[in-house]
């Protein structure tokens, strides 16, 4: 069977990807400049149905700290990214790992197309806001389709939980903690934040909270970060 023809509508997700995302130096850097507590992450799924029986898509994949984590603890694991530079770092992870229940799908959001029964678990990391508000409901609900009823997607990105008089203020003092980009190893600078603020899209709490139980998810646990600026969910599949 031939998939049907994208209509001219549809968002090009590579387009979307981020300009830090498709660029092999700052890939390469990426995981000195980001830890994603994957091995904490994978603890936490452990406590709400993560078995090593679980099959685990995770979307938005980037360098794979989750993946290569996850797969130690799991049966499979589908790693989805738009990025082919991301997915070449991690490749070469996997392959230095040894790791043979990982496959990796060059896809994003509203590409990727599961085949085979519904999985357990979905995981996103800092990957949703780079889709607009619309495409993040599209998103949610193929993401609900490819879950088991009870399954889990833990989700986690750059949320604002402030309202619109607060946004100043509140961006402000998340930009102020940006370096001075001299340590561009190991520390995202003042402009870097700025340019997520300005050409990405985050949004608030309060808009992604009711589409998330729109989609068909129960909001399980939402943790919001002191700052107001990230937000993290377990969301069961309804």
């Amino acid at each position: 069977m031939t998939a049907a023809p994208t209509p001219s509508w549809f968002l090009d997700e590579l387009a979307f990807a981020g300009r830090e995302n498709l660029d092999p130096v700052h890939v390469s850097r990426y995981d000195d400049k980001e830890d994603a507590g994957a091995v904490e992450e994978v603890a936490l799924l452990q406590r709400v149905g993560l078995t090593e029986r679980s099959v685990v898509v995770d979307v938005g994949a980037g360098t794979g700290q989750f993946t290569v984590a996850v797969a130690l603890s799991c049966a499979k694991v589908i790693a989805v990214d738009v990025s082919p530079v991301m997915l070449r770092r991690l490749e070469t992870k996997v392959a230095t790992m040894g790791l043979t229940n990982v496959r990796l799908v060059q896809a994003g959001f509203l590409t990727y197309e599961h085949g085979g029964p519904p999985v357990d678990l979905v995981y996103s990391r800092f990957a949703l806001h780079h889709l607009p508000d619309f495409w993040k409901a599209v998103a949610l609900a193929r993401m609900r389709r490819i879950l088991r009823p009870g399954g889990v997607l833990r989700l986690a990105d750059v949320v604002y939980d402030f309202q619109p008089a607060e946004v100043e203020d509140g961006i402000e003092a998340w930009c102020a903690t940006g370096g001075d980009g001299l340590r561009i190893e190991t520390e995202w600078s003042r402009a870097e934040l700025e340019e997520h603020v300005r050409d990405e899209h985050s949004t608030f709490t309060w808009i992604l909270e009711p589409m998330i139980e729109r989609c068909g998810f129960a909001i399980e646990r939402a943790e919001h970060s002191d700052d107001r600026i990230f937000a993290a969910y377990v969301l069961r599949a309804i």
